[in-house]
């Protein structure tokens, strides 16, 4: 038999577990309402919505901000142009030389592609045939203006390889090509004059 003062403890202990389960009873209804309400609420991070197809964002190169195009190589020619302004060879240089490096890359892609579309597409073979003939004439312009920093800079001896490499892309009958020549006779790098004349003259540079 269970004698009174057990049963006593046992009464006691039964008594006090009964508040105990009401609070947890109750706590889960205010734990759901706290995450159901509006002030805590937490849903998860949505995904960055993606910007609108437009002209510019499908096709990225064919704005005037990318380093691969024409305008970009123009753009560093007028800052050499300014940094000559300013007696700032060294800038003057490293933009021309940029310059340089970007008409000459284009110029080689677009010709690539116009042979690759030669026979298949005449149209787009002819439209690349002309950006790599524009780019080319732009990379030889400015060849021609880095060599004249240089002899600005007193360094002759770095113009003459690029005076020589305008002659040979340009040809000596074309006025770039000749102003390349009267550079090199300026320089003492070669000793006789050349005028433009007709085949055969013998004073005329035929070149390579």
């Amino acid at each position: 038999m269970v004698s009174s003062h057990t049963f006593r403890l046992l009464g006691w202990t039964s008594f006090l577990s009964l508040p105990i389960l009401g609070t947890l009873t109750l706590a889960a209804p205010v734990l759901a309402q706290e995450t159901m309400s509006p002030g805590n609420t937490q849903t998860a991070p949505q995904a960055a919505s993606e910007p609108p197809q437009t002209p510019d964002n499908l096709r990225p190169l064919a704005t005037d901000n990318n380093l691969l195009s024409i305008a970009a190589g123009k753009r560093l020619m007028e800052e050499a142009r300014q940094a000559v302004a300013e007696q700032n060879y060294q800038l003057a240089m490293e933009r021309l030389q940029s310059s340089r490096e970007i008409f000459n890359q284009l110029s080689n892609f677009y010709q690539q592609l116009a042979t690759s579309f030669a026979g298949i597409n005449n149209q787009i073979a002819e439209n690349q045939r002309l950006l790599a003939l524009e780019s080319a004439e732009m990379r030889d312009e400015a060849t021609y203006q880095l060599a004249l920093v240089h002899r600005a800079n007193n360094q002759p001896e770095l113009s003459v390889p690029l005076l020589i490499q305008i002659i040979r892309s340009q040809q000596p009958t074309r006025d770039l090509g000749q102003k390349a020549y009267q550079q090199l006779f300026e320089l003492g790098f070669v000793d006789a004059p050349y005028t433009a004349g007709t085949e055969g003259d013998p004073t005329s540079f035929t070149g390579p």
